[in-house]
């Protein structure tokens, strides 16, 4: 059974559509990556998934339980930490995370031990027992997560998890989120971090536009730009970087070419073999290169290939004028 599941999903904010029929099959067990530019419509398929957004159409279930016929029971199976951590700064983490088990049912024994559990996942160690509005914003998210877990859901859902980390913070996040692994909870990560997705989802979904673009594992993904890249910054005109790619499309040693303003991608199969050729057609057409690197595929080449953007921050789902 799939942990997450929507079918035909569509959500318009009057006449505009921020999710357009997104079809998903998330496993139980799996990191799912989430990945869109701003506007995209991530942030509101989080929301209808979490229950806190009605559908305009189509299906969604969540642990087996379908969202809008059950929304309290899908409550109950699943955790959230949203952007904004939503902490009491007078209470102290375990005061937090004891209340937030009592809300859920739990026993005192049973959260005791539970928060005892997640003291050792989170790594707060004595900040435990400091009032929240002590701690740093690494320690924060740490505590948001542990309170997203404190009732055992089968599925969390992560919305940006690590914005404004310090590169420190953000490992020990990383680490918390791979360590979830191990119990069989399904994780629905969406990030600003192209790296983040890369090194912690099993598989990654890109939305555009409302619409589900590339879907599968960052590795075949990765794998469907070819064996290397050639980016080209060119300084002259958009009008003439445009010509240069046109021309660029018919060598041989080159399979795809895209242009993005002042920047041309190639996709090629060999990279060292590509360069001269490259640096000779743009030279005849009389097109200044200002820089050209040669590397493997990344994410952010898929995600620019497929969305004509590179991955922006702050995406909220819903363009400005639009009101919900």
């Amino acid at each position: 059974m799939n942990a997450i599941e929507t079918r035909d999903l569509v959500r318009d904010f009057g006449t505009f559509r921020a999710v357009d029929n997104v079809d998903l099959a998330v496993g139980e067990g799996e990191i799912y990556g989430f990945l869109g530019p701003n506007g995209a419509g991530k942030s509101t398929t989080m929301r209808m998934l979490c229950t806190l957004l009605l559908p305009t159409q189509g299906s969604m279930a969540v642990a087996g339980l379908d969202v809008v016929e059950r929304p309290e029971q899908v409550r109950l199976r699943i955790g959230v930490a949203l952007q904004e951590a939503a902490l009491d700064p007078k209470q102290t983490g375990r005061e937090l995370l004891t209340l937030q088990g009592r809300l859920f049912g739990l026993g005192r024994q049973e959260t005791a031990d539970r928060v005892r559990e997640l003291e050792a996942l989170t790594g707060l160690g004595d900040a435990m027992d400091r009032r929240i509005e002590t701690y740093s914003g690494g320690m924060k998210r740490r505590l948001d997560l542990a309170a997203g877990l404190v009732h055992g859901p089968d599925v969390l859902f992560l919305d940006e998890p690590t914005t404004g980390l310090d590169p420190e913070s953000r490992s020990r996040v990383w680490e918390e989120v791979r360590g979830l692994r191990e119990t069989g909870v399904t994780v629905f990560l969406t990030t600003q971090y192209l790296e983040e997705a890369d090194e912690l989802a099993d598989r990654i979904g890109i939305i555009s536009h409302g619409r589900l673009v590339a879907e599968g594992t960052p590795a075949e993904l990765k794998r469907s730009l070819g064996a290397d890249v050639v980016v080209v910054r060119v300084d002259c005109s958009e009008a003439r970087a445009q010509e240069g790619t046109a021309a660029l499309e018919n060598l041989d040693v080159v399979d795809a070419a895209e242009c993005h303003g002042n920047e041309i991608a190639l996709s090629v199969h060999d990279g060292a073999s590509a360069v001269s050729p490259v640096a000779v057609a743009l030279a005849d057409l009389d097109v200044r290169v200002a820089e050209m690197t040669l590397r493997t595929p990344t994410l952010d080449d898929v995600f620019l290939h497929l969305t004509g953007s590179h991955l922006a921050a702050d995406e909220t789902g819903i363009p400005e004028g639009v009101t919900k």
